[in-house]
């Protein structure tokens, strides 16, 4: 069960929210506030798992309310304003949603928690099946067999996945190593990450993947060729 609360100056906005959440089995609203001041003090004493947060309020903006908060707490920014969408990005938000919410679009995002809620808490993350990055102001579920391939530009990643469009992600390659489980995938260049499943040949220090040719890098050749031999 994800513990929740819901914080916005508007009493008709946190029914709509109490009442989608009332529909949700896996979602427990245990407090709505319509004063950002409150939300934080109950949060002193009782943290929770995911907040509702609008973003224009009087007192304190949502932003600021986040920014406030001394704990890992799931995020769902509800606003009226769309500009806010690559802040939210940036506080690592789970989903943003434009009010007025309907109900599909509420579940949709709730969803995301849910399983994201349950991926952070696990206790063997190597029977992990997919992995969870931040891209498009949201975040993206990417089952690990469908990886194609993983490739970094400058501050990005790009995730080549099987039959779907690739994902741009904001995202180091070192902390997209620490993702995968090591007996599936390996680093063979500063800028490539592949699963061990889809390599075809190595030759002169070049793998062949189906849609393309992979160099090695140097500093990588030994631990591949130790990890690729077994």
């Amino acid at each position: 069960m994800i513990n929740a609360i819901a914080i916005d100056d508007e009493p008709l906005a946190l029914k709509v929210i109490d009442s989608h959440c009332e529909k949700t089995d896996f979602i427990n609203l245990q407090k709505t506030f319509t004063h950002p001041t409150e939300a934080l003090r109950y949060l002193r004493k009782y943290p929770v798992d995911l907040l509702f947060v609008d973003i224009q309020m009087p007192s304190m903006n949502g932003i600021n309310l986040v920014k406030a908060i001394q704990q890992n707490t799931m995020i769902i920014f509800t606003t009226a304003f769309s500009e806010y969408a690559v802040v939210s990005y940036e506080l690592n938000a789970i989903d943003y949603l434009l009010k007025p919410i309907n109900f599909k679009r509420f579940n949709q995002a709730v969803n995301k928690a849910n399983e994201y809620y349950n991926y952070i808490n696990k206790q063997n993350r190597t029977e992990d099946k997919h992995i969870f990055v931040r891209a498009d102001y949201s975040l993206v579920k990417i089952p690990l067999p469908d990886i194609l391939y993983i490739e970094g530009l400058a501050d990005y990643l790009k995730i080549f996945i099987r039959d779907r469009k690739t994902v741009v992600t904001r995202i180091t390659m070192n902390d997209m190593v620490d993702k995968l489980p090591l007996k599936d995938f390996v680093r063979v260049h500063r800028s490539f990450i592949l699963p061990f499943n889809r390599i075809e040949s190595v030759r002169s220090n070049f793998i062949t993947l189906p849609e393309r040719e992979i160099p090695i890098g140097k500093t990588y050749i030994k631990e591949f060729n130790s990890r690729y031999g077994q």
